[in-house]
């Protein structure tokens, strides 16, 4: 073996920057990968266009807080943000809500458009906060999420115990007190769909995702590139290798503990003691070279079956033609009440991203919509929904256009900025970090069977010994929070195998990091 590393990260989302963040910070000499990821925008012509949406719901989270304690970083990372007023708004037929951060000023928003149900909202957003606070305290633990072995299901239980809606048997219902099919339900459950990796969603995860988007939205400047640029920078600091371009094609095993890994292109082996991915299990023994679980082993693993899944379009658009109380963060309803909602209009999630876009004068919008599997809508025809959906609701807006296209279809990107459309072949983006073929939505799993408290998915522990789950598939129900909690749980796993780090970090955490 020519090199040699500690740990072996595949993978570039926000679990998997974590995990390396901290185990580097740790002492251990991580190697991480981008294993496939792609950066969050492209460009054309020198315009930037994006691959999809981000919004870090996670900011608030104590893990995220843990995270910043532990890199000393949290005085550095609270220089890059700001807050974003509205939190978020809402757009439908004959309705326009604004979020806003101040009590005072979201409760004018609900006696204006909700006036019959001010009691009832109250409430809820009570009971959120009551909910809320309690989930951070037991997530503020130092436990593994989700728990694997008895003691650990025993230590998550005892720190969840006092979380109201945490358990299934907690029958209570967060929306039971709104009549019917009352519009503000469509609210709650939207803005916490689009936050979700999975399509089913318990109370609990209701409420968390829901009470993230209300308790202060945290804005980077430079969006998920920004975000990622901060961790990489992190794990570089602190003596790790980085490369996001280069992946692993083979991971290999020594009486089924991984051992190493080989790099698409090289034929040499690059030895390592741990393995830490952000994508699936499958995936992870698909690349182990002759490892065979047993059928029980693998019957044990959940299914993942993808039902939904998050079609994007950019749309490069004259600021001008955009109305200028337009936040950051909208939900667009293109049916209202749900009931009506017509099954070719997608529900969308639109952002209006910051900065210059590379066109003077102009605004670049990004538009996800949730594509269930048995819809009516085709992808080829996904980006016509979605610009019908935004029309709809944003009035004029067609005559504005500069640049639309999406990376999932595979169509020409539409310019029209000579007055009418051009379509640009695909192969023309190549140069400029875009893909000539249609790249592959993110998908929404449903979960069978379901696993802690209709919470997670797959376990954090692989049946490959030495490798471990930080992605999506660990806590799937609860989005950002659910990565950042695995990616902890991972690195707690590997730096208690050795006990001289262990004493380290333990001697780090008596220290007082100055905020």
């Amino acid at each position: 073996m020519s090199k040699h590393y500690d740990v072996a990260v595949l993978g570039a989302g926000i679990g998997a920057l974590t995990a390396a963040a901290l185990l580097s910070r740790r002492s251990w000499r991580v190697l991480l990968l981008g294993q496939g990821w792609r950066p969050s925008t492209y460009r054309y012509d020198g315009v930037t266009l994006a691959r999809r949406t981000f919004t870090f719901l996670a900011g608030s989270s104590p893990a995220w807080s843990r995270v910043l304690t532990e890199l000393a970083q949290t005085q550095t990372f609270r220089r890059r943000i700001s807050m974003l007023d509205p939190m978020f708004q809402v757009l439908a037929p004959k309705l326009r809500l604004e979020a806003a951060p101040d009590v005072q000023l979201f409760g004018k928003e609900v006696d204006r458009t909700f006036p019959e149900v001010r009691r009832v909202i109250d409430d809820v957003y009570t009971e959120l906060a009551r909910t809320n606070a309690a989930a951070d305290a037991a997530f503020e633990r130092d436990l593994v999420w989700p728990p694997g072995t008895f003691w650990e299901r025993r230590e998550a239980e005892r720190a969840a115990a006092a979380v109201p809606r945490f358990q299934p048997r907690d029958r209570a219902t967060l929306l039971a007190e709104f009549p019917g099919e009352h519009p503000y339900r469509s609210i709650v459950e939207t803005t916490a769909r689009f936050a979700s990796h999975a399509a089913d969603l318990p109370e609990f995860a209701l409420a968390r995702l829901h009470g993230s988007w209300t308790r202060g939205i945290i804005a980077l400047e430079g969006a998920e590139t920004e975000l990622v640029d901060f961790l990489v920078d992190r794990v570089r600091g602190q003596g790790g290798d980085v490369d996001l371009g280069a992946a692993a094609t083979r991971i290999i095993h020594r009486r089924g503990r991984a051992a190493g890994i080989v790099l698409d292109g090289d034929d040499d082996v690059t030895g390592v003691n741990f393995v830490l991915t952000d994508h699936p299990t499958r995936s992870l023994l698909d690349w182990t070279t002759d490892f065979e679980p047993t059928r029980r082993t693998l019957a044990a693993l959940p299914h993942l079956l993808p039902t939904e899944w998050r079609f994007v379009v950019s749309i490069v658009v004259r600021a001008d033609g955009l109305p200028a109380a337009l936040g950051e963060e909208a939900f667009l309803l293109p049916a209202w009440p749900r009931q009506g909602r017509n099954a070719t209009q997608p529900l969308v999630h639109l952002q209006r991203r910051r900065g210059p876009c590379g066109i003077e004068g102009a605004t670049l919008l990004v538009a996800e919509a949730a594509i269930a599997e048995a819809a009516s809508i085709p992808v080829s025809q996904a980006r016509e929904a979605v610009l019908a959906v935004l029309q709809s609701l944003l009035p004029y807006v067609e005559r504005h256009y500069l640049i639309v296209d999406s990376p999932h279809d595979g169509r020409p990107l539409w310019d029209f900025r000579s007055g009418s459309r051009r379509d640009v072949s695909r192969t023309v983006l190549r140069a400029t970090g875009g893909s000539p073929e249609a790249e592959p939505m993110v998908a929404k799993w449903r979960v069978h069977p379901p696993a802690f408290q209709g919470l997670g998915a797959e376990p954090i522990r692989t049946p490959l010994g030495g490798a471990f789950l930080v992605g999506p598939s660990a806590l799937p129900a609860l989005g950002q929070e659910g990565e950042l909690l695995a990616a902890w749980s991972a690195a707690r796993l590997v730096t208690r195998t050795d006990k001289r780090r262990e004493r380290m970090r333990r001697e780090m955490w008596n220290t007082i990091e100055l905020r």
